[in-house]
């Protein structure tokens, strides 16, 4: 299958379309915690279902944010963490959590 050439306008723009969504920045924030089994990352990230996390993994790891571990073993155990790649991506949306914390009082204020 033929790779996808990508363009983009400016550096926001090829970060977002790596982020794009609601989830993927809440998966690398509880991902910078530590590496996490899949049902443990599914207890963390509140109001995911199953089938987003399962696909925004997928996509995660394609973008080389995110590295899957299979540990061979019964039950078989699969953890997730952060590539430094995805290290990256998080000290750069650090400052952009810590507005939102500084303004979400009044950011749930909005209509």
């Amino acid at each position: 299958m033929p790779v996808r050439k990508r363009s983009y306008t400016c550096g926001l723009d090829a970060a977002i379309d790596v982020m794009g969504g609601k989830w993927k920045g809440l998966i690398l924030f509880w991902l910078g915690e530590g590496p996490l089994r899949f049902g443990e990352l599914r207890r963390t990230v509140a109001g995911i279902s199953e089938r987003m996390l399962i696909l925004h993994l997928r996509e995660l790891e394609a973008s080389g944010l995110v590295h899957r571990e299979v540990h061979h073993q019964v039950p078989p155990k699969v953890e997730y963490s952060l590539t430094e790649f995805g290290h990256s991506l998080l000290a750069a949306l650090t400052p952009l959590g810590q507005w939102g914390e500084d303004n979400r009082e009044r950011l749930e204020t909005l209509p």
